[in-house]
């Protein structure tokens, strides 16, 4: 069975950057399961660097929802960097999936994975309590997707300033 290691963080934490030094030096022909949407100029422009940064080596696929089909279709062909379970999380709640369901579901798949994965995500519950309902139903399924997903890896960290700090030691 592959690796499993969920990395979480703030916004510029270097989640990405630390998720993709170490799934490169997992072994060649990595794979980047992204889940980000470009709706505008400014998104496209992150995608692009992202892209940029990893380079030709890394083969890219997209899709904002069906994260499931996708470490099944790529499972066995080298390891993975999912980025990001944020951004996966907003777009099953903006189309009115069971986000829940989902994600339960991506935890009992975790452990059956023969290539490893490493999972992005952001640490969100560290703020102020959000002035309306829906940042609050967003904070709140955000912080419960990081619990179902963390109990499901062998490994957890937290990245600070570019920094990984083990949160959670191999199971």
């Amino acid at each position: 069975m592959g690796k499993s290691i969920l990395i979480t963080g703030g916004a510029r934490s270097g989640k990405s950057r630390i998720a993709e030094g170490w799934v490169t030096a997992a072994g060649a022909a990595p794979v980047y399961i992204a889940t980000a949407q470009a709706f505008d100029d400014e998104m496209q422009a992150r995608i692009d660097a992202h892209i940029a940064r990893r380079g030709p080596e890394w083969t890219t696929v997209q899709d904002p929802l069906h994260l499931l089909d996708r470490l099944s279709d790529t499972d066995g062909t080298g390891p993975r960097l999912v980025d990001c379970l944020t951004l996966w999380l907003s777009n099953l709640m903006h189309d009115d999936a069971d986000w829940h369901g989902q994600a339960q579901a991506l935890a009992q798949a975790i452990p059956q994975q023969r290539s490893d994965v490493v999972f992005v995500t952001n640490e969100v519950g560290q703020g102020i309590v959000p002035e309306n309902k829906l940042a609050r139903a967003f904070r709140d399924a955000q912080g419960q997707l990081n619990q179902i997903i963390a109990a499901a890896v062998d490994e957890v960290y937290l990245a600070v300033a570019g920094y990984p700090l083990k949160v959670k030691p191999n199971a």
